[in-house]
């Protein structure tokens, strides 16, 4: 069973009060138009948490938040321009919180408490995520949706979950690359040879949009950091089938800039406003940041003197009391301490880490850690396609989110209504067990961003969330 394991002191969440939001002016769509809103993104727009897809996640998702705050704006006269959301916000809703079907990687994270596992007659206990195993295929979830009749099968929320710029060119891609995109697209079950991009045109020509917010671009770095940078990191990579790029390297520059513009276009083709998000610094979500580099964590001076003499013959490394440098494998494939800023991720099985000696006689291997370079490689990428976005928010007069730089201050701490959320694994509240996607509160922080951005550039008074009414990590 595939299990996630993190030992430390956990600062438990305070329990939400019920502080009420100030609302200090009505809400109006000012030179917006909310009446039919569509979202396009990838995992972190469908409501993707905790490891998968479900029911909740859906419907705590920061587009549905949107629509909700949206709805709230009464409609204009007649013959005006704008009002409040008038059509419904449909999504293809799973039916069930266990994730999305039964391979483990769509199963739902949930916090347990174990037994602490190097030492088997301990009794202590820890809480840590785990995918739960689900004996009985019935109980797994599946997805289980009939489009409904309403407006030829409308759906508002267009969010696949792995989806990439890169990919919105691939025909066949909902089968086999990528199910999730079966949810979501409607023309696919009267083409097998539907692309993203043809879906996208679909949704804005079948049901005319008034406005969409856009946030592509995340996954297009994210699988070259989540694979440990097993690609070649420098945007220059060929297609491994067709227009299919490798999902664990980051995509061309090139490749991107035009698949993203040809979205945008699509996304334009009917005359709506929207927003475009950026893309987060990903290497600063707790997936990246929990494990610290320096945590081998020296308390006797016998056990430095013994790695001293261990590692002397080959590295000549000098170990001391307190905390020094974990032992790594690079992606050259040297033998080495790390380095202060490199970062260890989640994935590392984490009873290697505290029973096996991995990272003090033993090297965590290369797909478990970002060298200094992989970083630069990540970090320059996503430079450059935030870039790219703010042109193309700058050339078609459309909002510009920059959730890079939010999500930054959001990993310091923000406060709300006197509570604190911050990009600490378990106990922060903003973000999920897997790591990576936000809790429902973290969604709710997230649309109030994309409120605010959308308040200022087209003045209008859209009110904010009140994040507290809703639930951070559950504990057990």
């Amino acid at each position: 069973m595939k299990k996630i394991y993190f030992f430390g002191a956990l600062a438990l969440l305070f329990a939400a009060c019920k502080p009420s939001v100030n609302i200090t002016v009505p809400p109006t769509s000012g030179n917006a138009d909310f009446t039919n809103y569509l979202a396009i993104g990838n995992s972190l727009t469908a409501g993707y948490s905790d490891g998968c897809l479900t029911v909740s996640g859906q419907l705590n998702s920061y587009p549905k938040r949107l629509f909700d705050q949206f709805n709230q704006i009464p409609p204009k006269a007649f013959g005006a321009v704008g009002g409040g959301a008038q059509m419904p916000f449909i999504q293809p809703l799973l039916n069930g919180d266990n994730g999305f079907d039964t391979s483990v990687s769509h199963r739902k994270l949930v916090l347990q408490f174990v037994h602490n596992y190097c030492t088997p007659n301990d009794s202590s206990l820890s809480a840590v995520p785990v995918y739960p195993y689900i004996a009985d295929p019935k109980d797994m979830i599946r997805y289980n949706w009939t489009y409904n009749t309403y407006n030829n099968g409308q759906i508002n929320n267009i969010g696949v979950p792995g989806i990439r710029v890169a990919d919105y060119p691939v025909a066949n891609y909902g089968n086999p690359i990528n199910p999730f995109f079966n949810i979501f697209a409607y023309r696919f079950y009267h083409t097998l040879t539907e692309r993203p991009i043809d879906e996208l045109y679909f949704r804005m020509h079948n049901f005319e949009p008034t406005f969409f917010t856009m946030w592509l671009g995340s996954n297009d770095v994210l699988g070259y950091a989540l694979a440990g940078g097993q690609g070649n990191g420098v945007g220059t990579a060929m297609p491994v089938l067709g227009n299919f790029y490798n999902p664990a390297d980051i995509t061309p520059y090139s490749v991107f800039t035009a698949w993203y513009d040809s979205a945008l276009v699509a996304a334009l083709s009917t005359g709506a406003k929207g927003a475009l998000i950026n893309i987060p610094d990903i290497t600063s979500l707790p997936y990246f940041t929990t494990i610290p580099s320096n945590g081998l964590v020296i308390t006797r001076q016998t056990q430095a003197d013994s790695l001293n003499r261990y590692w002397r013959s080959t590295l000549n490394l000098v170990f001391q009391l307190g905390a020094n440098q974990f032992i790594i494998k690079d992606n050259l494939g040297n033998i080495r301490q790390s380095v202060p800023g490199e970062l260890i991720l989640l994935s590392t099985p984490q009873d290697s880490l505290a029973c096996a000696g991995w990272g003090v006689t033993t090297p965590i291997p290369q797909q478990y850690v970002l060298t200094t370079d992989e970083l630069q490689n990540i970090r320059a990428n996503t430079y450059n396609f935030n870039q790219f976005i703010y042109t193309e928010a700058l050339l078609h007069h459309l909002a510009y989110v920059d959730m890079n730089a939010y999500l930054q201050t959001v990993a310091t701490g923000v406060t709300f209504n006197g509570i604190t959320y911050n990009a600490n694994f378990i106990s922060g509240g903003a973000f999920s067990l897997d790591g990576v996607h936000p809790t429902q509160r973290g969604y709710a922080i997230i649309a109030n961003k994309i409120i605010s951005t959308i308040n200022d550039y087209y003045s209008s008074t859209v009110a904010l969330i009140d994040v507290n009414q809703f639930h951070g990590v559950l504990f057990p």
